[in-house]
């Protein structure tokens, strides 16, 4: 039955995402809000999906905080980089790599949402063009949101996270929320399986922390759902770009 499932899912889900996308491409020029809300629309259509056909269920632990943050998510699959509008409200402001942004339709929609794209091969000058969207997107009291692992990871690791996490989290002065997320058992798989998904909020680690702190609170909590037994890679940083997701 999940063979079927997921061949349901993806007959269903996959065009849908090409109406969204074409729809947030023709709103792109006219209404950053409008793209928002089919940004949010498309989410709630993946749940919607999920759940519906792969049945997959969503389980929420600990609470969002008030005020503005940077939302720093483990990256086990799609899932959590679908569900970004919908789970962190306030128009989250992700940062990607920039490969993304070149999706016919999709592109040109992510940029008009307010996603941070980053050319992970110019070293500075991609930095100082990230910096200076960030700082623009930070007046506008949205939240930002970043997969500090730097790309997917597998269910039981735990990888070092990338530099550019803690570049980011100077930058921008504000408090993280760490997410735990363990959606790779379910959503990763071929196929895709029935069962749960959850995410757990953390607690909000305060700006202006050393950089080995941060990293080492970021990861003790992103890796809190990682079956003990399992977790392999458990050093807190790594030299790279900036936490991207890798699709």
């Amino acid at each position: 039955m999940n063979g079927v499932r997921t061949a349901l899912f993806a007959l269903i889900f996959y065009p849908g995402s090409a109406i969204f996308a074409i729809l947030g491409m023709l709103a792109a020029p006219f209404s950053e809000r409008v793209v928002q809300r089919i940004a949010y629309g498309w989410a709630a259509f993946h749940r919607a999906c999920a759940a519906h056909i792969l049945r997959i269920r969503v389980v929420l632990e600990g609470e969002r905080p008030a005020g503005q943050v940077i939302y720093a998510l483990r990256h086990e699959s799609f899932f959590e980089a679908i569900e970004l509008p919908r789970l962190l409200g306030n128009n989250p402001v992700p940062f990607a790599k920039a490969e993304l942004s070149r999706i016919p339709f999709w592109g040109r929609a992510a940029r008009a949402y307010g996603m941070v794209f980053v050319e992970r091969t110019q070293g500075a000058t991609a930095l100082r063009t990230m910096a200076k969207a960030a700082r623009e997107y930070k007046k506008t009291g949205r939240d930002f949101a970043i997969f500090p692992e730097g790309t997917r990871v597998p269910v039981g690791t735990a990888p070092p996270l990338r530099s550019g996490f803690a570049g980011i989290y100077k930058l921008m002065n504000l408090p993280v929320v760490p997410v735990a997320v363990d959606s790779g058992h379910v959503y990763r798989t071929k196929p895709k399986r029935s069962g749960t998904i959850t995410y757990r909020f953390g607690e909000v680690i305060p700006p202006g922390l050393d950089r080995a702190e941060v990293e080492a609170r970021v990861h003790a909590a992103i890796n809190a759902l990682n079956p003990q037994d399992q977790r392999v890679g458990v050093s807190p940083s790594s030299s790279s770009l900036p936490g991207l997701p890798d699709r």
